[in-house]
């Protein structure tokens, strides 16, 4: 694949070969990224697991230190005073029967969906709007739950989900090239904790087999697993 003069030039900051420590390799991702926007930090973690395996699947939520620096757009499907509760959280938009009906036409110009467990068997309809996109509400990563407010809130501050992809891969969002180095790092370390949490009894040998954080625009730098995930 061709690439441009600025990426060129990014990539001869980093070294290919070697594994950096976790605070290195933060520097030289924001050294690297070259875009004239702030751009988003994201981490690339490769699992030594199955997903074709159900007892392999490993997904989940976890509420940055820091926050992602994104604006989160939280959407609520709920009834009666959960939905006070949710508007007061601060969620973007709340509602039951039409707000089903506005998605199922096709709208998604919103970036998290909650629902409380009575809403689901309707939420379910929505599946080839929401599927595709991540967006299904699931109590495995706390987003189908009877505490709107508390997950809203928690989602505004910056709790991500994530889930392992066909070839054994977690990719997400650590914050912005603007935060400070410490915050990156801390936000790093609360993912990967999460992650090593929750290793599956089944998963055999290695389980975290490689890590790559990187700038929106710029090349990866390839971190030294293993220290990092010892020091955890």
């Amino acid at each position: 694949m061709a690439r441009g003069k600025q990426y060129q030039a990014a990539s001869g900051k980093i070294d290919s070969e070697k594994s950096y420590n976790l605070e290195e390799a933060i520097a030289l991702a924001k050294e690297a990224a070259f875009a004239k926007f702030d751009e988003t930090i994201d981490i690339a973690v490769k699992l030594g697991v199955n997903p074709k395996h159900a007892d392999q699947m490993v997904r989940g939520s976890v509420s940055l230190p820091h926050g992602t620096g994104r604006d989160v757009k939280v959407l609520v499907f709920c009834k009666g005073d959960k939905q006070k509760d949710a508007q007061d959280a601060g969620a973007d938009f709340v509602g039951d029967d039409e707000l089903i009906a506005r998605v199922q036409d096709g709208w998604t110009d919103f970036d998290k969906v909650v629902a409380t467990p009575d809403m689901m068997a309707q939420v379910g309809k929505l599946g080839k709007v929401l599927g595709p996109r991540g967006l299904m509400p699931n109590p495995k990563v706390g987003t189908v739950t009877q505490d709107v407010a508390k997950v809203v809130k928690e989602l505004k501050a910056g709790m991500i989900e994530f889930r392992v992809d066909k070839v054994g891969i977690i990719h997400s969002v650590v914050g912005k090239k603007s935060f400070e180095d410490g915050k990156l790092k801390d936000n790093i370390t609360a993912l990967l904790d999460t992650l090593v949490k929750l290793k599956p009894a089944s998963a055999k040998g290695q389980y975290v087999r490689g890590i790559y954080i990187s700038a929106t625009m710029g090349p990866r730098v390839k971190l030294d697993h293993s220290k990092i995930v010892n020091e955890l």
